[in-house]
C-alpha cells in the first residue's frame, strides 16, 4: 500500500490528472513486457529482418505511447466537467473504473496475440472484432479449438484487473487539493501533451501502423506496435473503406481504366459500367450447361501432393485428369468472403472488407446469380452452416440468389459440427437439389459451401483413414472432406444432370498465411478443377486468378453474355503466356505476372519481387519497373472506385 504521505503528495502534484499519470506507469511496462515476450518467442523472425533489438522496443514505446494517450483523452474530456468541488467523487470513481477497465483490456488482448499469432501470423487486427456478431460460432470454435488459451488470457486479465485495482486503489481516496482554476489552466497544456503523444510526429500525417512496417516482414511489423492500437486503428479505417485502396497511390480514372482495359479482352463498354463487355463464349452449344461452384473451405495447395503439399486429397488428384486442371491457381485472399466475391462475382480484392459484407453491394451488385437468373437459371446458394455469418444471407438474397438452403433445413443430418453438417450432409443435399431442378427442365446454377475443414476440425468417425493419428486435425479434417467430394462425385456421374452440367471445384482460400514475406504467395496457391458433362482432360499451367475463374466458367457452358468481369476467358487460347494473379494479404497488394510480383504498400514505395516455384518462396529485387507499378495500381484502385461509383453491375 502507497502511504498517506506520497498519496499527498500526488495529491498536490498531480491532482487530477493522477489517473493519466497511472494509465502510463501501468500500461507502459505491462506492454513493454507483453512485446519482450513475444520477442523472444519469434526472435528468430527478428533476426532475419535485421531490425535492432533497440529500435523494436524503442519504437514499440513510441506506439505504447500513442495508443496510451488515446486512452486518456476521456478523462482530460472529464476534468473541466466533473473534477469540481461537488463532483470529485464521481469523477474519482469514473477515473478509477475507466483505468481498470482500460488496464484489463490491454493485458487480454496481449493474452490473446499468441493464438491469433500462430493462426494468421499477424497482430489482432479487424479480423478480432469482426466476426463478434456471431457470437455461437466464434465461441463454440474458441471451447473448441482454443480452450486452454481462452482459459489463461481469461486467467491473466483477472489477475492483472485485481493487481491494477489494488495498485491504483489509493486514488479512490485522493482529496481535491487544486483549484477549479488551476485545473482548467493544465487542461491545455495536458492536452497539448496527449495531442503530441498520439500525433507522435511533426510530419504532416500522423502516425499509424505504416509507420511502423519498418522490416519486409509483416508478423515483425506487428510485433513492434500493440494489439489494442492494431484493432482500434483497424476498426477506425473501416470508416475508410470506399476510399482504402488510395493508400496504395493516386491515379486519374482515365488512366486507371485504360491501365485496367489492357486485361479486358472486348473493349466495347457500356456507358453505364465502364467495364461491362461482350464476352462471346469460346464453346457454342445449343442449350447452355448447368453451373455447379463446389467451394471448398480452406483447401489450400498446402494438402494436394501433385502441388507440392501433403497427400490427404486422394479423391481429387483421382478426378483431376477427368477435367481442367489448375496447377497455378492463386486465391484473392485469405478469408472465406474473399474467394466468395471472386468465383461468383469476379471482383478483385481491397484493403477493406469484402464486398460480402460491405453496405453499397448488398443489391444491384454483378454476381454469376444475377447474370444467370436473368436468363432464366434456377440459383441457389446451398450450405451446411448459418447463412447469416459472414452477411452471406443478405448479399446473396440482394444479388440475384433465389433460395438459400442452410443448416435448418436438413431433415435428420448424419453428424452436425460447430459449423454446421457434415460436408457429406451437404453434398447429399445438393445432388437431391440437382435432380429435382433437372427434373423441373430448368437450368440451375448453384454455389455449394462446405464447412467440414473449419476449425475445431469436426467430422463423423469411421469414414477416413486417418492422417494424424490425432482425430481433430486440420490434415484429417481436409481427407474427411475429400472424402466427401469423392463420394458426391461418384453419385453426380451416375444422374442425368452430369452431362448437362459444368461443374467448379475450388477452395476459397488455404488454411493459413504465414511467413515473414510481404505476401507469403505459397499460401495463396488453390486448386481448381472444372469437369462434368463432356468437358476432356487438360492441364492449364499458366498463372491464374480466382477473378479468371467466372469468365471461364461462361465460356464453357456455352453462354454468350455481357458482363463486367475483368477475368480471363481462359479457355479461349489466353492461357498461353506468363498469366497473373491478384493477392491480398493484411494491408499489402500483390500483383503476380508469371513469376514476377509487384507488392503495393500503404504510404510506400511499391516492392518488386521474383516467386521462386521451386522453392516456394520470394525474393525481393532492386530492379524497379514503372510500368508494371502502375499497372498494379490500376488494378488495386479499381475494384474500390467501382465500389464507391455503384459501376459494378
Amino acid at each position: 500500500m502507497i502511504s498517506k504521505a506520497i498519496t499527498e503528495k500526488f495529491d498536490r502534484v498531480l491532482g487530477p490528472f493522477q489517473p493519466m499519470v497511472l494509465f502510463f506507469t501501468l500500461g507502459l511496462p505491462l506492454l513493454s513486457l507483453s512485446r519482450l515476450g513475444l520477442g523472444i518467442w519469434q526472435a528468430e523472425r527478428i533476426k532475419t529482418a535485421e531490425i535492432g533489438w533497440a529500435t523494436f522496443f524503442l519504437q514499440g514505446v513510441r506506439s505504447d505511447i500513442i495508443l496510451l494517450s488515446i486512452l486518456s483523452v476521456p478523462l482530460l474530456i472529464l476534468v473541466p466537467v466533473l473534477a469540481t468541488r461537488w463532483t470529485w467523487p464521481i469523477y474519482r470513481s469514473l477515473s478509477y473504473c475507466w483505468l481498470l477497465l482500460s488496464i484489463t483490456v490491454l493485458v487480454f488482448m496481449e493474452a490473446s496475440t499468441p493464438s491469433f499469432i500462430m493462426q494468421y501470423d499477424l497482430r489482432p487486427n479487424r479480423l478480432f472484432v469482426e466476426y463478434l456478431r456471431y457470437p455461437r460460432e466464434v465461441l463454440a470454435t474458441l471451447w473448441n479449438g482454443f480452450r486452454v488459451p481462452l482459459l489463461v488470457g481469461v486467467a491473466v486479465s483477472a489477475l492483472f484487473f485485481y493487481g491494477a485495482g489494488m495498485a491504483s486503489r489509493f486514488w479512490l481516496k485522493a482529496e481535491r487539493r487544486w483549484s477549479y482554476l488551476k485545473q482548467l489552466c493544465w487542461v491545455p497544456l495536458v492536452g497539448f501533451m496527449l495531442f503530441a503523444g498520439i500525433r507522435s510526429t511533426a510530419d504532416h500525417r500522423a502516425a499509424n501502423p505504416a509507420l511502423f512496417a519498418v522490416t519486409g516482414d509483416p508478423l515483425v511489423n506487428g510485433l513492434i506496435i500493440n494489439s489494442s492500437w492494431s484493432v482500434l486503428h483497424a476498426i477506425y479505417n473501416l470508416k475508410h473503406e470506399a476510399r482504402s485502396s488510395e493508400v496504395y497511390g493516386k491515379m486519374s480514372v482515365e488512366e486507371m481504366l485504360k491501365e485496367t482495359k489492357l486485361w479486358v479482352s472486348e473493349e466495347k463498354a457500356a456507358s453505364e459500367s465502364p467495364l461491362r463487355s461482350l464476352h462471346v463464349a469460346s464453346r457454342e452449344r445449343e442449350r447452355p450447361l448447368n453451373l455447379v461452384i463446389i467451394l471448398e473451405e480452406s483447401l489450400g495447395a498446402t494438402f494436394v501432393e501433385s502441388l507440392g503439399g501433403i497427400p490427404v486429397t486422394p479423391e481429387l488428384e483421382k478426378l483431376k485428369s477427368e477435367g481442367w486442371w489448375f496447377e497455378n491457381l492463386y486465391a484473392t485472399g485469405t478469408r472465406s468472403v474473399r474467394g466468395i466475391e471472386a468465383v461468383t462475382a469476379g471482383f478483385l480484392p481491397t484493403p477493406a472488407r469484402s464486398v460480402v459484407k460491405l453496405s453499397l453491394s448488398q443489391t444491384g451488385f454483378f454476381t454469376l446469380a444475377s447474370l444467370l437468373g436473368d436468363r432464366g437459371y434456377s440459383t441457389e446458394f446451398i450450405y451446411g452452416g448459418e447463412a447469416h455469418f459472414d452477411n452471406m444471407r443478405l448479399f446473396f438474397t440482394g444479388n440475384g440468389f433465389q433460395s438459400i438452403i442452410e443448416q435448418k433445413d436438413y431433415v435428420n443430418p448424419a453428424f452436425v459440427a460447430t459449423w454446421g453438417v457434415s460436408d457429406e450432409d451437404l453434398l447429399n443435399r445438393a445432388d437431391q437439389r440437382f435432380t429435382e431442378l433437372h427434373k423441373s427442365g430448368k437450368p440451375f446454377f448453384s454455389l455449394v459451401f462446405s464447412s467440414s475443414n473449419h476449425e475445431p476440425f469436426e467430422y463423423p468417425e469411421g469414414r477416413i483413414e486417418r492422417y494424424d493419428e490425432e482425430a481433430s486435425t486440420v490434415n484429417n479434417a481436409v481427407k474427411y472432406a475429400d472424402h466427401a467430394l469423392g463420394q458426391f462425385f461418384k453419385t453426380a456421374k451416375s444422374r442425368d444432370y452430369w452431362k448437362d452440367t459444368l461443374f467448379l471445384v475450388v477452395a476459397d482460400h488455404d488454411t493459413r498465411a504465414y511467413g515473414s514475406e510481404l505476401v507469403p504467395v505459397k499460401n495463396f496457391h488453390i486448386p481448381g478443377l472444372f469437369l462434368g458433362a463432356d468437358l476432356e482432360g487438360k492441364t492449364i499451367k499458366t498463372v491464374a486468378s480466382q477473378i479468371d475463374l467466372p469468365t471461364t466458367a461462361l465460356s464453357l457452358m456455352g453462354m454468350t453474355v455481357e458482363h463486367p468481369m475483368i477475368g480471363r476467358d481462359l479457355s479461349s487460347g489466353s492461357e498461353g503466356g506468363p498469366g497473373r494473379a491478384f493477392m491480398q494479404f493484411s494491408e499489402n497488394f500483390c500483383m503476380m505476372e508469371g513469376d514476377d510480383l509487384v507488392i503495393l504498400r500503404p504510404e510506400k514505395p511499391p516492392a518488386f519481387g521474383v516467386y521462386h516455384r521451386d522453392s516456394k518462396s520470394m525474393g525481393l529485387v532492386d530492379v524497379e519497373n514503372a510500368g508494371r507499378a502502375r499497372r498494379a495500381l490500376a488494378f488495386a484502385l479499381l475494384p474500390s472506385w467501382l465500389y464507391r461509383k455503384q459501376l459494378y453491375r
